[in-house]
């Protein structure tokens, strides 16, 4: 059978995660616009560093949780590698939609916002309960493909988040209030 569109991208999408050098995770990303593939990303480290599977995994060693601590991590998300790689030649994003294998983190979440993509399509959950509160107040709008290659593509339930293959997460609360 034909797949649609968004399945199509989001093949294509874990087509490129395949090149992912990250020991936790194998994310990938497509920007397109008007059904053009305008770059792609991958998460590991920057072009020219050693990768992680040579020096280990610092987050893992120190038994840092999924979604936290992005800061002491070599590699960039394959979000933020999309938009680099449109940066650095020249392409614009603006008006694009993202296929991404995993819902993006918060901070991969501010990039999309101020890069102006207005949607996107993703196969897994990500834990980062800022993130998702930033997606919906952004009027980004959020679709998410069931299942993996040649998913089915469905409108995102609030709180459907589901991390590294793992049953649907319970919506995560916000963090509690911090008094100054």
């Amino acid at each position: 059978m034909r797949p649609s569109w968004d399945e199509y991208f989001m093949d294509i999408a874990h087509l490129v995660k395949r090149r992912s050098t990250c020991l936790r995770r194998n994310v990938g990303a497509v920007l397109v616009k008007d059904k053009n593939i305008l770059a792609t990303g991958y998460n590991g480290a920057p072009s020219g560093i050693t990768h992680c599977e040579v020096t280990g995994c610092l987050r893992e060693k120190l038994g840092v949780p999924s979604g936290e601590r992005h800061e002491i991590c070599r590699g960039l998300h394959a979000e933020q590698n999309a938009i680099i790689q449109a940066a650095k030649h020249g392409t614009s994003i603006a008006g694009s939609t993202l296929y991404c294998t995993n819902l993006p983190c918060s901070i991969c979440t501010k990039m999309i916002i101020n890069a102006g993509i207005d949607r996107i399509v993703y196969d897994d959950g990500y834990p980062d309960f800022l993130a998702e509160e930033m997606q919906k107040e952004s009027g980004i709008e959020m679709v998410r493909v069931s299942g993996s290659v040649g998913g089915q593509a469905t409108a995102a339930p609030p709180g459907s988040s589901s991390c590294c293959g793992e049953t649907a997460m319970p919506p995560i609360s916000a963090p509690p209030a911090v008094e100054l």
